[in-house]
Parts: structure tokens; sequence; C-alpha cells
């Protein structure tokens, strides 16, 4: 039985709720790191997490169209602060990586909620959010080793994502659909 938007949320709502303002938040950072690789002549990396911003809106906005799917109300968040202030490329990927790990613990959070409140549709809508966050975690892993050898050289990193197709996995397919449409 689907909840109304006037019955109280679950812990599962409620934390659904806060996962839109995370996504919101992780899209706005990653417009700031490209940003900053934009400012600093780096296209590839900055291209590379311009995609980043757009598939985590498209997340954010996927848990609102679940949300509405579900007949409940819907608050569009405000975001928290971004961090733009960085001396090397290297902080940037770690933080990206940072970031997808506390996306990872979240999500999983949310699935451990929604069974122990035997609520297996939300459950099983979680599904896909974790697996993505395994490749979120291996792809930008694999840009962190890639940064730590290119060491003062960020051309090798700008090379290797011309070169290989990090983050273009088509990771998308069978993502829940997405309020408004996917970008």
């Amino acid at each position: 039985m689907a909840l109304t938007k006037k019955e109280p949320r679950s812990k599962f709502y409620e934390l659904l709720q806060a996962q839109i303002q995370n996504e919101f938040h992780a899209s706005q950072q990653y417009i700031a790191l490209a940003v900053w690789f934009d400012n600093e002549d780096l296209p590839q990396l900055a291209k590379h997490f311009y995609k980043q911003s757009v598939e985590e809106r498209n997340h954010g906005m996927a848990l609102v169209q679940y949300m509405l799917d579900r007949d409940h109300h819907v608050e569009v968040p405000g975001v928290k602060d971004v961090r733009n202030d960085f001396s090397a490329p290297i902080e940037l990927i770690e933080l990206a990586l940072e970031q997808e790990k506390e996306v990872a613990a979240d999500i999983a959070t949310m699935a451990k909620a929604a069974r122990a409140e035997e609520d297996y549709i939300s459950e099983q809508f979680t599904q896909w959010f974790l697996k993505e966050q395994v490749e979120e975690i291996s792809q930008m892993s694999t840009l962190l080793t890639v940064a730590r050898r290119a060491g003062d050289n960020v051309y090798e990193i700008e090379k290797f994502l011309h070169r290989e197709a990090v983050g273009t996995s088509g990771s998308d397919a069978g993502m829940p659909p997405v309020a408004g449409g996917a970008l």
C-alpha cells in the first residue's frame, strides 16, 4: 500500500528525502570541480566532472520521481556549501572519491531501512543505486590512482581521460525514471 502524502513518513522516506539533498549537493560540488579544472585549462578533467554533475542531478531527480510515484510529498531542498578552494588536481579527485563513498554508505542505509520496514518495493528501488555506487567508486579510484602516478604532470591525467572511457560506460542503463526526464 502506498502511503499518502498526509501520512507520516517512514524512516526510509526520511532518508530518501535527505538523499535528494545529498545528490543535488554532489551535483553542485562536481560543477565546482569542473569549473576549477576549466579555469586551469584542463578540458578533459573539466568535461569529466561536468558529466558527473549531470549524472548526480539525474540521480536526485530519479529519487524525486520515486517519491512522486509512491504518492509522497517531495520537498526540493537547498544544497550545502560546496568547496571551491583547491591547490592541486589530486585534492579534487580525492574529494570526489570521498563523496562517492559517502553516497554509497547513505544508499546502503536506505536499503537497510527499507528492509527493516518490510518495504520490499523500496528495497528493490535502492538496488540500482547500490550497483551504480560500485561503478562510481571504482572509476573515481582509478582516476585517483592515475593522478597519483602522474604526480605534477597533470597532462598525463588529461591524456588518460581522453584515451579511456572513464565514466561513459552507459552505467545509467536501467536507471529508474527521472522526474522531468534525464539530461
